[in-house]
């Protein structure tokens, strides 16, 4: 698989996010929440460091869902049942999701009180 050409691998890059579109409900949320954070920056047209850091935040959050499931579908797979470490494994990529989507609300939050109060 390796060595393919770019459209290819493109292709399964985006076979990746439809899956994920399709199966993980935490993603779509995601989505959605990238979605509305989009329209509020078309809203306000703040400076482009807005735009950079928010949008990066969102790209952030929806990179660390993609890795959490698929660690999530290659663990299920190779180890169905229920085990600790696989649990704390799971956990840990669950909290990483958890905390850049923490600091992502509160960089929204920093953003509306700087264009909303002004």
């Amino acid at each position: 698989m390796k060595n393919q050409p770019f459209f290819k691998r493109l292709g399964f890059a985006l076979q990746g996010i439809s899956a994920a579109l399709r199966l993980e409900s935490s993603f779509r949320l995601q989505c959605l929440a990238a979605l509305m954070v989009i329209i509020v920056l078309c809203w306000f047209r703040p400076p482009l460091i807005w735009w950079a850091l928010l949008l990066l935040n969102c790209g952030m959050v929806l990179a660390a869902e993609l890795f959490n499931t698929a660690l999530e579908h290659l663990i299920d797979h190779l180890h169905p049942t229920l085990h600790p470490n696989i649990k704390i494994t799971k956990d840990c990529a669950a909290g990483a999701v958890l905390l850049l989507s923490m600091t992502a609300v509160c960089v929204f939050v920093a953003f509306l009180i700087e264009n909303v109060a002004c």
